[in-house]
């Protein structure tokens, strides 16, 4: 689909089907505009107004077919196979993600683990042998990796960049604290711990508190 659609709206998708998995797993057949707004924190008719952008999935009356619907958003957000990633940088916030088991629930494998700690080359993460960050333009296309997450310092972060995408990686999750530069062919996301942290000091020194659907949309 060539139209751009909103972050916001491809993560409340994310929630929708998060919403739908545990239903479908209580064994619901049908869901409401309502109860999906209500677990994604907006309203019906933003819910209505997502889906729209796909195609039709209700019945006017009677809702959404849970299963259906399931299926169809694992299409749209990609989840109906697995995806091959990187892991560039095998230190102790590496070593989190490529032990979070909901990555692999959603399908993707971090196929490849990168550093350049001589100390850290070398050990078996679970079948995954840790690779010098040199190796990344041979590895890479050898197996076949789609996407990359980047757990390195921010002086190291743009040169790690521009080698994965040398490489042929089409996104980039990045979490050091640094903002990267990346052709517009490669989907950059960046997430900084630091930068969440102070808004939500902002907002407890301020007093404020947000609406519901800005809480889930931020924390998912």
């Amino acid at each position: 689909m060539s139209k751009r659609i909103p972050i916001s709206t491809v993560r409340r998708l994310s929630l929708y089907l998060r919403h739908l998995e545990e239903e479908e797993e209580a064994g619901r057949e049908t869901l409401s505009s309502k109860e999906l707004a209500q677990a994604a924190g907006t309203t019906p008719a933003q819910v209505r107004k997502d889906l729209s952008v796909f195609g039709s999935f209700g019945v006017r009356g009677l809702g959404y077919a849970v299963r259906d619907l399931h299926s169809a958003l694992q299409k749209i957000l990609g989840l109906d196979r697995e995806w091959s990633v990187a892991l560039v940088g095998a230190g102790k916030v590496g070593g989190a993600l490529f032990s979070y088991e909901t990555f692999r629930n959603r399908g993707f494998r971090i196929r490849a683990v990168f550093d350049v700690d001589p100390e850290k080359v070398g050990d078996d993460w679970n079948g995954v042998v840790v690779r010098d960050v040199g190796d990344i333009p041979s590895v890479v296309p050898n197996r076949e990796i789609e996407m990359a997450i980047l757990a390195v310092p921010p002086g190291a972060a743009q040169g790690v960049a521009d080698a994965l995408v040398e490489a042929g990686v089409g996104a980039i999750l990045n979490f050091a604290p640094v903002k990267l530069e990346a052709p517009e062919s490669v989907l950059l996301r960046n997430v900084d711990m630091t930068l969440e942290l102070e808004g939500l000091a902002f907002g407890l020194r301020r007093g404020s508190v947000a609406s519901p659907e800005s809480r889930r949309l931020s924390s998912s």
